[in-house]
């Protein structure tokens, strides 16, 4: 579904993706890993349309998304769920998770219907429509932030460290909501800095240094993979110029 091919793309003239090289088939799970630095949320932001790329190729089933407005993006398919602090706090959560159609909002018949859907796979959003989104707990305002990414039928969702916070009952939910996405027939790129839950819910795994992708293949393969200790405790995984991606 998501290709990327040879990127490059950073910030104030500077690269932190270097030729980045990954595949996301459709309807699976696919995990980015890797250290604080390597690039992980900076693919996200390049294939939302948030960061442009300076050179390189990313494609949603087949079509070209480099140059694209994040609106145009967005209606081709593709919603992103932000690292923190995504939803307005001062209003109802279905008010924000409205706010996922706005590029639609003069189609009200077509929001209700999908309202009433994404209700069906996060009750929390009827039981706490009303109320403000701030009073919510952190493993609540992630479920409005699903059920609001999922508001345009979007057929890949992103997901930028969705544990990051959350408590162990909370980490429940999240891994029960990513099933309930890829259930419905979502698409899901997610990045983890928690590695072991990370790999553990996605089908395919990639691990990340540098800007670079060093592994690629299989989830639980990519997590047992000797070179990820190598990665965690011991700096870097060799990476031989010839072969820039280790297929497990």
């Amino acid at each position: 579904m998501l290709k990327l091919r040879d990127v490059f793309a950073g910030y104030g003239g500077g690269d932190v993706l270097q030729g980045v090289e990954l595949d996301v088939p459709g309807s699976s799970v696919c995990c980015i890993v890797g250290p604080n630095g390597a690039g992980k949320s900076t693919v996200l932001r390049a294939v939302s349309g948030l960061l442009r790329p300076r050179q390189g190729q990313i494609e949603l089933e087949g079509k070209s998304l480099c140059g694209l407005h994040p609106a145009e993006i967005l209606a081709l398919g593709v919603s992103q769920v932000p690292q923190s602090n995504a939803l307005f706090p001062n209003i109802t959560v279905k008010e924000n998770v409205l706010m996922g159609g706005y590029i639609e909002r003069r189609r009200r018949s077509y929001l209700r219907r999908r309202y009433d859907e994404v209700v069906e796979l996060f009750p929390v959003v009827e039981e706490r429509a009303r109320e403000k989104a701030g009073n919510l707990s952190g493993g609540q305002r992630r479920m409005v932030e699903f059920a609001r990414s999922l508001m345009l039928d979007p057929k890949l969702v992103l997901l930028d460290e969705p544990s990051l916070g959350l408590d162990p009952k909370a980490l429940k939910q999240v891994h029960e909501s990513i099933a309930a996405m890829t259930e419905a027939g979502k698409t899901i790129l997610l990045v983890e800095q928690n590695v072991r839950f990370g790999l553990r819910i996605a089908d395919q795994g990639i691990v990340m240094e540098s800007g670079r992708v060093l592994l690629a293949g299989a989830a639980a393969a990519v997590l047992n993979n000797p070179e990820m200790a190598a990665l965690y405790f011991g700096g870097h995984v060799a990476q031989s110029k010839q072969q820039p991606v280790a297929r497990t």
